[in-house]
C-alpha cells in the first residue's frame, strides 16, 4: 500500500514549532488542565494509575459521546486516538479496492489519501465559493455510480467554514441511498459555530452513516488525541478489530478527562470560550481584510477556527506561504494544500493578540514588497 505524502500535514508538522507566529492551526487556542479540571479532578489524575485502558473508550466515556446523538448507546461508539485515526479505520472497514468514493471539496485531503492508498477510487464534488460555498448537488448527483460505495463530507467544513442547510444535508442523504452508499460525515467541527446553533449531525439521516469527530477543535483539547467514531454497532464492532490493529487504545488519562469534558456540567462551558473566541477573532480578521485595499476577500465562515481567504497578489499560494514564514515569522496554510492556489487558510482559533501580532506582521510585509 502506497501511500502519498499528505502535504498538509507535513508541512505543518515541519515548520508549526518553531516558527515565531503559527496561523496554521484549525482549532482553537487550547485548554489547560487546570482550566478545566477542579481540584478534586486534579486529585483524582496524580493517584491514577497509568495503565491500559479499555481499548474501545472507557464505559463513561461512550457513555458521554453516544448522548451526543440521537437513539445511540455505548456500543456505537469507538474512540479512537483522534479523528484522524477514526477516519483511517472507517475506511478500512467499509471500503475494498475498486471501489468508488466521492469526496467533497475542498476538503481536509486525508480521506482522499486513504482512499488512493487503498486501491479506490476517489471523486470530486465541489463546494463553490460564487454560491457561499454550498455544495454542488448537482454534481454531486452526476458523480455517483452503481459502484459508489461511499459519500464523504465535512460539516462544518474544514476549510470554508460553511455548514451545510439541513435542506442539504437531506438531500445528501437522499443521494447516498439512492445508490445504497454508506455516507461518511467528519464533523470535527461540531461545536464550534459562531451563532452558537449547534449543527445537527448526519446521523440517522441516511440509512448508512458512519461519523466521525473528537476533542482537538472545537474542543481545545488536541493534545488528548482523543477521537470517535459512531456507527451501526455492527461496523462498529468491525471497526474495533481494525483499531486493534493501529494504536490498540488511546491513553487512560485521555478517556478520564474527555469524560469530564463531555459531561453536562462542562461541555456548554467548553463551547461557549471557543465561541467568544472565534467571534471575537472573526471581528478582528474581518477588519484587517477590511483595511488590505482588496488584497484579500473571503466569505465569513459559520463555523471552524480558521478563515479561508482568497488573495490577490502576483504570486502562489505555497509561495505566498514560505515567504511569509521564512522572511517574517507568520506561518498561514497554502491553499494548495486543499487543491486552491489563490488561497491561504489562516487560524483564527489562536489567542488574540497572537493573531493580531500575526496579521500586522504580514500587512507590514506586503506593503513593502508589492
Amino acid at each position: 500500500m502506497d501511500f502519498p505524502i499528505f502535504e498538509l500535514e507535513r508541512v505543518q508538522s515541519l515548520y508549526e514549532n518553531t516558527v515565531e507566529i503559527n496561523l496554521t492551526e484549525s482549532g482553537v487556542h487550547p485548554l489547560t488542565l487546570a482550566e478545566l479540571l477542579t481540584a478534586e479532578q486534579l486529585e483524582t489524575l496524580h493517584t491514577t494509575g497509568l495503565g491500559y485502558g479499555q481499548t474501545n473508550g472507557s464505559e463513561p466515556l461512550r457513555r458521554r459521546i453516544a448522548a451526543l446523538y440521537d437513539g445511540l448507546g455505548p456500543d456505537n461508539v469507538l474512540v479512537t486516538n483522534g479523528s484522524a485515526e477514526a477516519n483511517f479505520v472507517v475506511c478500512h472497514t467499509l471500503l475494498e479496492p475498486g471501489d468508488e468514493v466521492v469526496v467533497m471539496q475542498p476538503n481536509y485531503q486525508q480521506i482522499w489519501g486513504v482512499v488512493e492508498a487503498m486501491g479506490a477510487h476517489p471523486v470530486a464534488f465541489h463546494l463553490r465559493e460564487s454560491d457561499g460555498w454550498a455544495p454542488d448537488l448537482d454534481e454531486l448527483r452526476g458523480a455517483v455510480t452503481d459502484a459508489t460505495r461511499m459519500i464523504a463530507v465535512c460539516n462544518p467544513s474544514n476549510p470554508t467554514g460553511h455548514v451545510l442547510s439541513t435542506d442539504d444535508m437531506a438531500e445528501i442523504a437522499d443521494i447516498a441511498d439512492s445508490v445504497g452508499a454508506w455516507l461518511h460525515s467528519d464533523e470535527v467541527y461540531r461545536g464550534a459555530e459562531l451563532d452558537g446553533d449547534e449543527t445537527p449531525s448526519f446521523m440517522g439521516l441516511a440509512e448508512r452513516v458512519t461519523v466521525v469527530a473528537g476533542l482537538s477543535k472545537a474542543y481545545g483539547l488536541p493534545g488528548l488525541r482523543l477521537g470517535w467514531i459512531v456507527g451501526p454497532t455492527e461496523e462498529v464492532a468491525t471497526a474495533w478489530a481494525y483499531h486493534d490493529y493501529t494504536s490498540i487504545t488511546a491513553g487512560i488519562v485521555s478517556h478520564m478527562v474527555g469524560a469530564i469534558a463531555l459531561s453536562p456540567a462542562v461541555r456548554p462551558r467548553i463551547l461557549e470560550r471557543t465561541r467568544k473566541l472565534l467571534c471575537t477573532n472573526l471581528r478582528v480578521i474581518t477588519d484587517w481584510v477590511a483595511a488590505m485595499d482588496g488584497r484579500f476577500r473571503f466569505i465569513p465562515p459559520a463555523a471552524g477556527g480558521f478563515a479561508f481567504l482568497r488573495h490577490d497578489l502576483p504570486v502562489g499560494s505555497t509561495e505566498l506561504s514560505d515567504w511569509l514564514r521564512t522572511e517574517h515569522g507568520v506561518f498561514v496554510l497554502a491553499g494548495d494544500c486543499f487543491g486552491m492556489d489563490r488561497f491561504i487558510r489562516v487560524g483564527i482559533g489562536a489567542d488574540t493578540p497572537t493573531l493580531e501580532r500575526g496579521l500586522e506582521r504580514i500587512a507590514t510585509a506586503l506593503d513593502d514588497r508589492f
